[in-house]
């Protein structure tokens, strides 16, 4: 062998060498436990909003496991569509994850050229919560119960109208559904803020709309608004004198507002399913669900990460249904 010929073989044992050892060393960083740094959970909603509470609750547990800082990362704006595509496009590490809820979902489905994919952009991590929404009625109608503002508006074809926050939110989609399922025309009366929608139907100039528990609950309580029932199969435990609306054989009208954390497409399934482990040991603490119910919520520590994927492709057909048929378009 020439001396050439030596050279060049001891230089690629060299580099085998090298490409060895970094193996070695990828391969050990790859399974070093997670997390090494800060986790960042951003929020498509804004502080103060139900989402970002159960980001925060969370976080706070999920710190006390890891021992590292987890960011709550409000983005409100655009209906959600800025904080959610900012999850889309987010590194796929387990480092940036994203508190979503139905808004997702109606919000990619109302816009031509949305800038993410509803459910293709991520994975499924854990179902956090499920939130009751509430069918209420403005006081100056007079009815004391569903049964009878149901046959008062039926009775009343086009005469009645509900609020929502906005054209496309949860709240809007809520109204139509059940108005579909009761079967009237009634109008829809869109509104930029809650407080604006709570002085219209105070003073009876708009009639009823469907608005989460927390959003209602001290109006309710202060009978400013007469909640009448619960969107959800089974009475709700912070108002159990208020009815569930399948009690009223209105099964069609159920509509559930719920979170859960997701992370970009690709995230490694390894980190998946840690991240979904030590969320759902948090679910179940007691301290944890108490702060839940005392906001309307629910936790849901029964989900899989597959499982909540399912849900959302199911809510995703759902309301691609009812959009259409509504002809409901963005603002």
């Amino acid at each position: 062998m020439t001396q050439r010929a030596r050279h060049f073989v001891m230089v690629c044992a060299c580099a085998l060498s090298v490409a060895a050892g970094t193996g070695r060393a990828q391969q050990a960083f790859n399974d070093a436990e997670y997390p090494l740094r800060p986790i960042r959970i951003i929020v498509a909603a804004s502080v103060g909003s139900a989402d970002e509470f159960f980001a925060r609750s969370l976080g706070a547990d999920l710190e006390s496991f890891y021992k590292q800082r987890v960011i709550i990362d409000s983005r409100p704006g655009a209906g959600g569509l800025i904080g959610n595509a900012r999850v889309s496009r987010a590194n796929a590490d387990g480092y940036t994850l994203g508190m979503v809820s139905v808004t997702r979902l109606i919000n990619a489905l109302l816009r031509e050229d949305p800038p993410y994919s509803a459910l293709g952009d991520i994975t499924g991590v854990a179902h956090v919560a499920s939130i009751t929404n509430v069918l209420v009625m403005t006081p100056a109608l007079g009815s004391r119960t569903a049964q009878q503002f149901v046959g008062y508006a039926r009775v009343r074809p086009g005469e009645l109208n509900f609020a929502s926050l906005g054209i496309g939110s949860a709240s809007h989609v809520a109204g139509e559904v059940f108005s579909r399922a009761l079967g009237i025309d009634a109008v829809h009366v869109p509104f930029r803020t809650v407080t604006s929608a709570y002085v219209e139907m105070g003073l009876g100039r708009v009639h009823y709309a469907v608005l989460t528990l927390p959003a209602v609950l001290g109006l309710v309580r202060e009978e400013r608004l007469r909640a009448l029932a619960v969107m959800t199969p089974k009475r709700s435990v912070t108002l159990p004198e208020v009815p569930a609306i399948a009690e009223l054989g209105l099964p069609d009208a159920q509509f559930d507002s719920w979170s859960g954390i997701v992370a970009p497409a690709g995230t490694p399934r390894r980190i998946v399913e840690q991240l979904h482990g030590d969320i759902v040991r948090a679910l179940r603490t007691s301290a944890l669900r108490k702060r839940f119910m005392y906001q309307g919520a629910e936790s849901t520590p029964e989900s899989t990460p597959d499982g909540f994927m399912r849900h959302m492709r199911k809510e995703y057909m759902r309301f691609e249904s009812l959009i259409r048929r509504s002809d409901i378009r963005p603002e």
